[in-house]
């Protein structure tokens, strides 16, 4: 399966939520690959960098525990647990947010 399957494949309702996730994930690190990892979009350079996914009443995003709690006063008002972000459907999707996670992830996975 591919990415884009994998999207056209959920509810049209949320599927440019997740062209546009996916978009500002692969602009802010055009170098990673897309690829399907534990049956979610994920973005890998040389290792998982982060993954997202659709679910009925949110996306959840995951970057890792280390993410989660280097971000976490901006995370407020998310709902958390290590290594997972959920982004409810009915909210605006935080694209700057997500994009400064990524890179931040990316940045440190290089090391």
């Amino acid at each position: 399966m591919t990415i884009d399957e994998y999207i056209y494949a959920q509810n049209t309702s949320i599927q440019e939520r997740l062209f546009t996730i996916r978009k500002s994930i692969s602009e802010t690190i055009p170098e990673a690959e897309e690829r399907i990892s534990y049956k979610m979009p994920t973005f890998w350079k040389g290792r998982n960098i982060i993954h997202f996914a659709a679910f009925k009443n949110h996306i959840g995003i995951y970057p890792g525990g280390e993410a989660t709690s280097f971000f976490a006063d901006k995370l407020k008002d998310y709902k958390t647990s290590k290594g997972t972000i959920q982004i409810p459907n009915n909210k605006d999707v935080p694209l700057e947010l997500i994009k400064e996670i990524t890179k931040w992830c990316y940045e440190r996975y290089k090391k």
